[in-house]
């Protein structure tokens, strides 16, 4: 049933809130680049393909948008699932909340390796 707007007693029109228009952007919190909406690969942009940084906005379901916390995330590790699609591994500065996200297919693809090699790096000897 639409909602009546007070003192007007007209109804108000659905609205979409889904900002995935290909012409919409964001602003990363981490690098300050205007990221495009629009992710290849995925269904919900959710953080930002050149330090793949995040914002902790989205609750159980990916693109709900329904988090309080709205702290930054950011990439800790990756993840391989068993199809072999890699998942990068957020992690919330202000809440501490673990988070999967699916890597697009315009992600920094040295960012990935590095945060990939990560573990290797710490274990070689000088």
């Amino acid at each position: 049933m639409p909602r009546r707007n007070p003192g007007r007693g007209v109804p108000q029109r659905a609205k979409d809130n889904r900002r995935d228009n290909p012409g919409d952007a964001f602003r990363c919190v981490g690098c300050r680049l205007d990221v495009p909406f629009y992710a290849p690969g995925t269904a919900h942009r959710n953080h930002c393909p050149n330090c793949l940084t995040s914002l902790h906005v989205d609750g159980r379901i990916p693109g709900d948008r329904r988090a309080t916390c709205r702290g930054r995330m950011v990439a800790l590790s990756l993840s391989v699932r068993p199809d072999g699609e890699w998942m990068i591994i957020h992690s919330c500065v202000a809440c501490g909340e673990l988070s999967a996200n699916r890597v697009a297919g315009d992600d920094n693809a040295l960012v990935l390796l590095r945060i990939a090699l990560r573990p290797l790096a710490s274990r070689l000897p000088i």
